[in-house]
């Protein structure tokens, strides 16, 4: 399927088709003991527990962070002071 621009556009079912095929097909190539090797691995990693996703706060809260509401308003005076700018509308 081709989309707008020079890369074809994938749907999830096709993204997960090609690696499962790609999966497969390299699997066929190892031998029994290598294929045995890749199942375990496989199983290993589905047992793994998943962290749980954290905020940005929570990635920071060790560190002794604090932002306050005044610093995120201070830094988008910072980022955004001179916009728009007038050479944007010449």
């Amino acid at each position: 399927m081709q989309g707008k621009g020079r890369f074809p556009r994938y749907t999830t079912c096709m993204v997960v088709s090609t690696l499962e095929e790609s999966l497969v097909a390299k699997l066929r190539e190892l031998p029994l003991d290598k294929q045995q090797e890749v199942v375990d691995f496989a199983d290993f990693l589905a047992s793994k527990p998943r962290r749980p996703l954290t905020n940005m706060r929570g990635l920071w809260k060790d560190l002794g962070i604090s932002i306050s509401e005044e610093d995120i308003a201070e830094a988008r005076k910072e980022m955004w002071g001179n916009f728009p700018r007038e050479e944007f509308f010449k």
